[in-house]
C-alpha cells in the first residue's frame, strides 16, 4: 500500500490550498489501494475536522509516508530526508530565491517531482492552478480599472464564499465600452476568457479590435500565432517558436494604442520577446491603463511588473516617465496587478480543481511505481539532478 501525505503549507505568507480535498481522499480510499494521511494545519482551506469526517487520518508527523504532496515551496529546514516530494519548487527557471532550497534537497537525498514539469507528450502542462489564477486575475484586473475610472464597482474575490457566488455578483453588471486584450492560450487564458464571457464582454477578431469602435465592451484573444512572427519569414510555427523564441518578434505593440486593459496570461522565459518595452510607456499612443499580469513574471513579458503585490493590496502604480512605483490610479501612472498566489482567493474551488487533475493524470502512475511522464517531471532523483535538468548543475553549486 502506497501512503501519501498531504503536508502543511509552511511558506510565509501562508498558502491555504491543498492537493486533495476531503471528498477526493474519501473517494481514493474507497476506489484505490492508496492511503492518504493529512498533516494537521490550522490555515488550510479545508479544516482538519472535514478530513476526519471523511475518514482520513490527521496527524502532526507524516514522516512514515512514502510520498509527500505540497503546494508551494517547502522551507528547507522542514524537508524530510530521503523522501519523494511533489510541489511547485519554482527552481526550473533557476530562480535565485530558491537556490538554497534546491541545494538542501540535494543534500537530503530528496526526489523532487515538480508539478510544473508534468506535461503531456506535446508539451502541454497536465496540472496546475492556472484556470483559477485566470479567474481571479481577470476579476482583479477589471476591478482595478473600475476603481481607477469610477465607472463600475467590483468587490474583492476573497470576500466572496466561492466561485458559484462570484458568478452571481456579475448579474446586472454594466461595463463601459472598453477594449480588453487577453494574451495566452493555456489554463490561465481559459480562466480569463471565462470571466470575459460571464461579464458579457464580446469577443472580436484582431483586425476588428484595431479598426473599429464598439458601443459595448469587447476583448480580443491573442494567442501565440497572433503575438509572434519569425524575424525572417514573418510566420509563426509553434515547435520552432518553442525551440528558438529569440528568432521571433512580438506583435503586441500593434495593440497598445487600442487597449484599455491588458489581462496577461502568456508563458514567458528570458528568451521570449516581451509584449512591449519600458520606452513604450512614454509613447503618447500607449493607451493601456490597467495591466493584470496574471502569470506574474517579475520584469518579464510585462516589463513594468517590478514587484509582487498581495491579496490584501493587489495593485500599485508605475509612473510612465520615471518608471518608479507610485500609488495606484494616478493620472501619469499605469496600474499593475501582480499577485503571485491568486488562486488563494478561491482556495476551496482551486484545490478541488487541482485534485481532480492529480487523480486523473498522476496518482495512477505513482501507484504503479512510475511512468515516462513522472520521469520527465523528476528534477532530482535521490538527490541527483536528472539528465534532462543537467543545465541546473551550476545552480546547485
Amino acid at each position: 500500500m502506497l501512503i501519501i501525505g498531504l503536508i502543511k503549507e509552511a511558506k510565509i505568507p501562508a498558502d491555504n490550498r491543498v492537493a486533495l480535498t476531503p471528498s477526493q481522499c474519501r473517494w481514493l480510499h474507497r476506489n484505490t489501494d492508496l492511503r492518504i494521511i493529512v498533516q494537521s494545519c490550522e490555515t488550510r482551506c479545508y479544516k482538519d475536522a472535514e478530513y476526519l469526517q471523511a475518514g482520513v487520518e490527521v496527524r502532526d508527523d507524516v514522516s512514515n509516508c512514502d510520498i509527500l504532496f505540497g503546494i508551494k515551496e517547502v522551507p528547507k529546514e522542514l524537508l524530510i530526508p530521503n523522501k519523494i516530494y511533489l510541489f511547485f519548487s519554482h527552481t526550473k527557471k533557476l530562480q535565485p530565491h530558491n537556490k538554497d532550497l534546491f541545494k538542501t534537497m540535494i543534500e537530503k537525498n530528496i526526489t523532487l517531482i515538480d508539478y510544473e514539469c508534468l506535461e503531456h507528450e506535446d508539451g502541454q502542462r497536465m496540472i496546475g492552478f492556472g484556470f483559477f489564477a485566470g479567474i481571479v486575475g481577470a476579476h482583479n484586473g477589471m476591478m482595478c480599472y473600475g476603481n481607477r475610472t469610477g465607472l463600475f464597482n467590483l468587490d474583492r474575490v476573497h470576500r466572496i464564499k466561492d466561485y458559484r457566488q462570484l458568478i452571481h455578483t456579475y448579474f446586472g453588471l454594466k461595463l463601459p465600452p472598453i477594449k480588453i486584450a487577453v494574451t495566452g492560450s493555456g489554463r490561465v487564458a481559459h480562466g480569463i476568457v471565462e470571466i470575459m464571457n460571464l461579464m458579457d464582454v464580446q469577443e472580436v477578431e484582431p483586425d476588428e479590435f484595431k479598426e473599429q469602435t464598439f458601443p459595448y465592451p469587447v476583448y480580443v484573444h491573442l494567442k501565440s500565432g497572433n503575438l509572434y512572427s519569425h524575424k525572417a519569414t514573418g510566420k509563426y510555427k509553434r515547435n520552432d517558436f518553442h525551440e528558438k523564441p529569440q528568432d521571433y518578434h512580438c506583435l503586441f505593440k500593434e495593440y497598445i494604442s487600442y487597449t484599455d486593459i491588458l489581462l496577461n496570461g502568456v508563458y514567458w522565459d528570458k528568451n521570449i520577446p516581451r509584449l512591449f518595452e519600458w520606452e513604450d510607456l512614454k509613447n503618447e499612443h500607449f493607451n493601456i491603463k490597467t495591466i493584470a499580469d496574471i502569470t506574474d513574471d517579475y520584469n518579464g513579458s510585462v516589463p513594468c511588473n517590478i514587484g509582487d503585490t498581495t491579496i490584501e493590496n493587489p495593485v500599485y502604480g508605475v509612473d510612465k516617465t520615471s518608471f518608479k512605483i507610485t500609488e495606484p490610479y494616478l493620472s501619469n501612472s499605469i496600474d499593475i496587478m501582480a499577485v503571485g498566489n491568486l488562486p488563494n482567493e478561491l482556495p476551496r474551488d482551486a484545490s478541488r480543481y487541482f485534485g481532480e487533475q492529480l487523480i486523473k493524470f498522476v496518482l495512477d502512475d505513482l501507484r504503479k511505481g512510475g511512468s515516462q511522464t513522472l520521469d520527465r517531471a523528476t528534477i532530482l532523483n535521490k538527490g541527483k539532478i536528472t539528465e534532462q535538468f543537467n543545465y541546473m548543475k551550476l545552480y546547485a553549486e
